[in-house]
């Protein structure tokens, strides 16, 4: 073979390489499995994103129980948020902009005048640097990381975030965030959007599953969907899942479907979240964590999006439970802060606990 040849040969090897990476970080995009006998779960470090959670039900057949898309080309042309990591701010901020220390910070606007889930090219868009992965064994995991830079999205200095996602026994996600701070003060509230269907992700709708969130409280919000400030009980009204409750039962007399932010009950560390039970497959999924508020969101502007295997996912075909600080914090001194200082480390942790019940 000639060496011209050969050259050429090595180029076009370079070239495809090229091609198969991310067009803009240069970073290779992957797809990793943490395995646990039957129970595994699929990560794309493209946005960090959780992509695929198998389980069993309560005859032994294994379903994917989350929302999302065959190739991970689709995920990066997407706005409904399948599976991503949430930074660095989850939820919204109102007028895309906060002041902090007298210096009132611009955002780059994402949905109306407002900046959702940090921005349009926040966390869930953005490569993220595989740093340990272990595919199987005692405790599968893998831990993501990713280097925001000093004024992305608008947001003030430079920050190091963080995400362990970890196989325990028995069928248990854990999942790490954490963020530093490396330079200035910032506003960092992390979270994840899973689309939850214990089902099976092509099931169709949630609306026969039974909810339990251990919050007594909302933070009601106006028609762009801000926190106006105001925290409210929910008692005798549709929001109520103090008890468990069909997600349906009521979702007639709420606009869309849910879509609010809950705070929680518990002061410890370590505080329930949500139970949430399929009775057609059994599985029962228990949350935990250590975030103060819960978001519960019915998939309500899902409309006929193709996804896993072809299926279209309709309105209510899903549901999100995303744990989190208080929404647009930055903008209601009344609520508890999410400033993170220089050398403050913020963390966050999330235990998914899977279960079966066959009555």
């Amino acid at each position: 073979m000639s060496s011209k040849v050969i050259s050429l040969l090595i180029c076009l090897f370079f070239i495809l390489h090229l091609l198969a990476a991310d067009s803009v970080t240069g970073q290779d995009i992957g797809i990793y499995e943490i395995k646990k006998g039957d129970f595994s779960v699929k990560i794309t470090n493209y946005g960090a994103r959780i992509i695929s959670v198998f389980l069993p039900d309560k005859n032994g057949k294994i379903d994917d129980v989350v929302l999302g898309y065959d190739n991970i080309k689709e995920y990066m042309n997407e706005t409904r948020y399948f599976g991503a990591l949430l930074g660095r701010v989850v939820n919204r901020i109102a007028g895309a902009q906060f002041n902090l220390n007298g210096t009132v910070y611009k955002l780059v606007p994402n949905e109306g005048n407002n900046t959702i889930h940090g921005g349009p090219k926040g966390f869930s868009f953005v490569v993220w640097k595989v740093n340990e992965y272990v595919q199987d064994g005692p405790c599968p995991y893998i831990t993501l990381t990713y280097h925001s830079a000093d004024g992305e999205e608008g947001f003030p200095g430079d920050v190091l975030a963080s995400v362990t996602y970890a196989l325990k026994d028995p069928y248990k996600l854990s999942v790490e965030f954490k963020a530093k701070s490396l330079n200035k003060a910032t506003p960092i509230n992390l979270s994840h959007h899973p689309y939850w269907n214990l089902g099976g992700h092509n099931s169709g709708d949630i609306l026969s599953q039974v909810v339990q969130i251990f919050a007594s409280h909302i933070t009601p919000v106006d028609e762009q969907l801000i926190p106006t400030g105001e925290i409210a009980p929910i008692k005798n009204t549709p929001y109520d899942f103090l008890k468990p409750r069909k997600v349906g039962s009521r979702i007639d007399k709420v606009q869309n479907g849910y879509d609010r932010n809950y705070i929680l009950d518990s002061n410890e560390k370590m505080k329930p979240v949500a139970i949430v039970y399929d009775e057609k497959s059994g599985r029962v999924m228990d949350i935990q964590a250590t975030a103060p508020c819960v978001h519960f969101y019915t998939a309500n502007w899902i409309i006929n999006v193709k996804g896993k295997g072809g299926f279209v996912y309709q309105p209510h075909s899903a549901l999100s439970l995303e744990t989190q600080g208080y929404p647009d914090a930055v903008n209601h001194p009344n609520f508890p802060s999410i400033i993170v200082t220089p050398g403050k480390t913020y963390a966050h942790s999330v235990l998914y606990t899977f279960s079966i019940k066959k009555s």
